[in-house]
């Protein structure tokens, strides 16, 4: 197997910067809050099939309006981490994460509260942009600690255990209780976030690091992000067009194919059940498995599983392509991340990370909707296939070599 470029050995400064909360992020009442952040930051990768299925069915919206729902959420998500990325050193991350989940709890207690359409796409909203400034801080915390990789494994997992217990409980009893009952869920997960990151989040000095083998703080230097950071943060916002794509009408499938609604919710279970493996997988495996070609692989995996789900008019080949689609994204998700923490050791191209998954996501949810609307189930296979081939283009140029660079300052 031929090696990838090796880079220039950065500046103490840059490599300073990668460790600024190292020894604070190795205590495990930090860890817990970073996973219990995770979790809630990443709460559309567990529930969205969920939340545009209840939309769908409870709210009486269609397959657009639902998923335009979504989108405003993932939009605003967007934006917000890309202020608050390159402002990362500059931030206190335990202040700015709890008082961002502390808001989005407040919106969706909001969204439960209300049937009006327009105040439920303003709360969406305001949601998604406080929700994804807390979790840049913690993703660009994750990136400066000692092992990025198997610390994002770690939160990986969180979410896995999270996902299952998420799809034993809910649906279930949104069934008996009515929609509403999903946005005060995710208030609860929100404010839970908040309380856990207020306590625990790790510490750093704002806008100091503190220099290699000393004690003393100095200016987190100004890094240019290299053109294989770029790729890798295009190959990953790829993905998360098609796992949002497809994710969002998973239970409509489903639902709509006759396999019945007891069927589907075991599926969403044994999803959540399987979401356990992936992360745990890929800390194992990273030392193994080079991450330049995982990354390459987790795009061609997923097309394939999509064109199971909606090519499917059986309930066996839907269920065991459902089961593990999400976790092709956990464990590809894990090793980008890995390889784009060792391109960008300031951890400022990782805290953008929300604005990776969410701009795709944020596609994912009208560009679905939009095409089962008008060309049915089958026509997201055919996306989902364009846009994996347009993920391995850009992965295939995330190599070592073409890293983020030191510049000089302003």
């Amino acid at each position: 197997m031929s090696q990838p470029l090796s880079t220039p050995r950065p500046p103490a400064a840059a490599t300073a910067a990668a460790s600024a909360e190292r020894a604070d992020t190795e205590r495990w009442p930090a860890r817990l809050a970073l996973m219990l952040a995770h979790c809630a930051g990443m709460l559309d990768l567990v529930a969205l099939p969920v939340w545009v299925g209840t939309l769908v069915s409870a709210y009486h919206l269609d397959p657009q309006q639902a998923g335009g729902l979504a989108t405003l959420f993932l939009v605003g998500a967007v934006f917000s981490s890309l202020a608050v990325a390159p402002r990362l050193h500059r931030l206190q991350g335990r202040l700015a994460a709890a008082l961002g989940f502390g808001l989005a709890a407040l919106a969706f207690a909001g969204v439960s509260q209300t049937t009006d359409y327009a105040t439920m796409a303003a709360l969406h909203t305001l949601a998604g942009v406080t929700s994804a400034a807390a979790l840049s801080c913690t993703h660009g915390t994750i990136a400066r600690s000692a092992n990025p990789h198997r610390l994002f494994a770690l939160v990986g997992m969180a979410l896995g255990v999270f996902a299952v217990l998420f799809f034993a409980a809910v649906p279930p009893l949104l069934a008996q209780l009515g929609g509403a009952l999903l946005f005060k869920v995710f208030a609860g997960v929100m404010a839970v976030a908040c309380v856990a990151t207020g306590l625990a989040f790790p510490q750093a000095v704002p806008g100091k690091v503190p220099a290699a083998g000393q004690g003393t703080p100095v200016a987190a230097p100004r890094v240019a992000l290299g053109r294989a950071v770029w790729l890798g943060a295009l190959g990953v916002s790829c993905m998360a067009v098609v796992q949002a794509m497809m994710f969002s009408f998973l239970e409509r499938i489903g639902m709509d194919r006759g396999f019945g609604l007891q069927a589907v919710n075991a599926v969403l279970v044994a999803l959540g059940l399987v979401n356990l493996l992936p992360a745990g997988l890929a800390a194992l495996l990273q030392r193994r498995w080079p991450a330049e070609r995982v990354v390459l692989c987790g795009p061609l995996a997923q097309a394939v599983l999509v064109l199971v789900i909606t090519q499917s008019q059986q309930f066996a080949p839907y269920a065991a392509a459902a089961s593990v689609f999400a976790a092709v994204m956990i464990f590809t998700h894990t090793f980008a991340f890995g390889l784009l923490a060792r391109l960008d050791p300031s951890g400022r191209a990782l805290a953008a990370t929300p604005a990776m998954m969410m701009a795709g996501a944020a596609l994912g949810p009208v560009l679905g909707g939009t095409l089962v609307k008008w060309a049915g189930y089958e026509s997201l296979a055919v996306a989902a296939v364009l846009t994996a081939a347009c993920a391995v283009a850009c992965f295939s140029q995330a190599r070592q070599g073409t890293a983020a660079q030191p510049s000089q300052p302003a």
